[in-house]
């Protein structure tokens, strides 16, 4: 899996180049998320032809691939040897590069019961804004001592460092999966996830749409038949709900109305929003297609401990403001990583 051209050398060459005369960078993929965050000003540095699988050791459950590989080319590959990716990284537009998913770190349904994006990172490949090509972490959990930086780098919106390769941790698939279907309003649905979670059934995704409770439960076959029976309700057998969940692809969606991811803790209540709203994660990530104003939306956020970020591209408003002693740390890991301020300039906050 080696035979395609490795280009990090030519990538390497541009960014030392730019970081020479400080010119700034804009670091470019398949584009299925370019309107989260503002977009970079400077010189498209494309890293798509850096693609293909490295390795890949089903034994011992690890991948490593070059940044530019499309994620479908990964998850084909993974489920020819019955794997996955447990994060469930999105393919917007059905798009998306294994280098995106992590420089944005976007998880899945899966997520609050498998782990994020980051927990499954074992190391990276990435050039800095010196146009040093750094190497941190490896391809087995005992590599991984002191302070992690390839998890750094996930979701830093490539302001850190152009990211190469990426190694990942990767699981089977489940034997049996099912998704069980009920039928019931938003405040009851959440007091129902609330109490579920506290037992021990098999579910690996938690959501709640148009009067619609939807649980997956993945696992043994005599486990996830077990847990169907008790939980009841209609049965889906292919993971299709999922998938369109995870693409944005349901017509929830398409609502003309800005569309708002909010990040809460469990047990929060239904937050006083205008507007149709999603449940995900066990009602611990919302989306919610309002016209309230971005101070509103972070507002109702904050009361319950959480946050918000506009997820539609409106530059002015996508992520929640840092507080000042977030933003000195952010400004010293740039200061570290990219200190000539090349690399995806202000993609991720106007000064980083």
């Amino acid at each position: 899996m080696t035979s395609l051209s490795d280009q990090s050398d030519t990538l390497t060459e541009h960014v030392v180049s730019h970081a020479e005369t400080r010119a700034p960078l804009a670091i470019v993929g398949s584009g299925s998320k370019r309107a989260l965050g503002p977009v970079s000003t400077g010189t498209p540095l494309d890293v798509t032809g850096h693609r293909g699988i490295v390795t890949f050791e089903p034994t011992e459950l690890v991948l490593t691939a070059r940044a530019g590989t499309p994620l479908a080319e990964i998850e084909t590959t993974l489920a020819q040897a019955q794997q996955m990716m447990p994060f469930e990284p999105p393919q917007f537009a059905g798009g998306g590069t294994i280098g995106g998913a992590i420089a944005c770190g976007l998880s899945g349904p899966r997520r609050p019961f498998a782990g994020s994006a980051r927990d499954f990172v074992l190391g990276t490949r990435v050039i800095s804004g010196r146009g040093e090509v750094l190497r941190f972490g490896g391809e087995v959990m005992k590599n991984v001592a002191g302070y992690d930086v390839s998890r750094l780098m996930t979701g830093a919106y490539g302001t850190l460092g152009v990211v190469l390769d990426v190694s990942l941790k990767v699981l089977p698939l489940p034997a049996s999966e099912t998704t069980c279907c009920l039928q019931m309003h938003a405040r009851e649905a959440l007091e129902w996830m609330d109490e579920t979670l506290t037992q021990a059934y098999p579910i690996s995704a938690l959501a709640h749409l148009d009067d619609m409770l939807f649980v997956r439960l993945s696992g043994s076959q005599q486990g996830v038949r077990a847990a169907a029976q008790e939980i009841g309700g209609e049965r889906i057998a292919d993971d299709t709900w999922w998938r369109r969940l995870r693409d944005h692809d349901l017509t929830f969606f398409q609502n003309a109305a800005p569309l708002w991811r909010i990040a809460v803790p469990a047990g929060t209540p239904m937050l006083e929003l205008d507007g149709p709203t999603l449940l995900d994660w066990g009602g611990t990530q919302r989306w919610i297609a309002s016209h309230a104003d971005a101070a509103t939306v972070r507002a109702a956020a904050v009361a319950h401990g959480g946050h918000a970020m506009r997820f539609d591209g409106a530059p002015e408003a996508t992520f929640q403001p840092l507080d000042p002693a977030l933003v000195k740390l952010h400004q010293r890991l740039k200061d570290a990583f990219d200190p000539f301020r090349i690399l995806n300039r202000a993609r991720l906050y106007p000064d980083l």
